[in-house]
């Protein structure tokens, strides 16, 4: 038995400020966005008004505090998606620049994805034919050895200029005044 979730669809206009004034200039960011939770767990109808249920998506809540936490907007309008009990809440219409950085984000995660992907065929490979090595391999490998003999060196150099400037302790009472004499 498959439990058939209903989606609620809905778009709203939050009148915020009534709510951000009543609160300290520095507060009224944060403010703003627990009227939201508040506003949407109650039209929204949810069980016992659990604002832990409603989630703001990321970009809309950069949007929010985009101004700073003194200067939260005066009302917004949202859709909110309600799946199961969750709700989430998002831009009615998504701004251009919103729209640039999701793109830009989900680009990076799938160049992300296809890399892992590249991996397990060359594993394939290698379990097929394990005692040859392709020239990429080779040279990568000649390419660390080189990398390593470089490190030691600097290291050996390191130890050298460490031993030379190391002093030799003066017995005390030694003075050049004492030289003179």
């Amino acid at each position: 038995m498959a439990e058939t979730r209903s989606v609620l669809e809905r778009e709203y206009i939050i009148p915020l400020r009534k709510f951000w004034m009543k609160v300290p200039e520095y507060k009224r960011t944060r403010k703003a966005i627990k009227a939201i939770k508040q506003f949407i767990a109650k039209h929204m109808k949810i069980l016992d008004r659990d604002i832990e249920k409603v989630k703001l998506d990321v970009f809309f809540n950069n949007e929010l505090w985009f101004r700073g936490r003194r200067h939260p907007p005066a009302k917004i309008k949202v859709k909110a998606i309600k799946e199961g009990e969750i709700v989430k809440v998002n831009f009615v219409e998504i701004p251009q620049h919103i729209k640039f950085l999701q793109a830009k984000l989900e680009k990076r995660h799938k160049s992300l994805e296809k890399k892992p992907e590249k991996k397990l065929e060359e594993t394939k490979y290698r379990e097929t034919k394990p005692d040859e090595k392709t020239e990429s391999e080779k040279m990568e490998e000649k390419e660390k050895e080189k990398a390593v003999a470089e490190v030691r060196a600097k290291e050996a150099e390191m130890q050298a200029k460490a031993q030379k400037h190391l002093t030799v302790k003066k017995e005390p009472g030694f003075h050049r005044m004492a030289l003179k004499k």
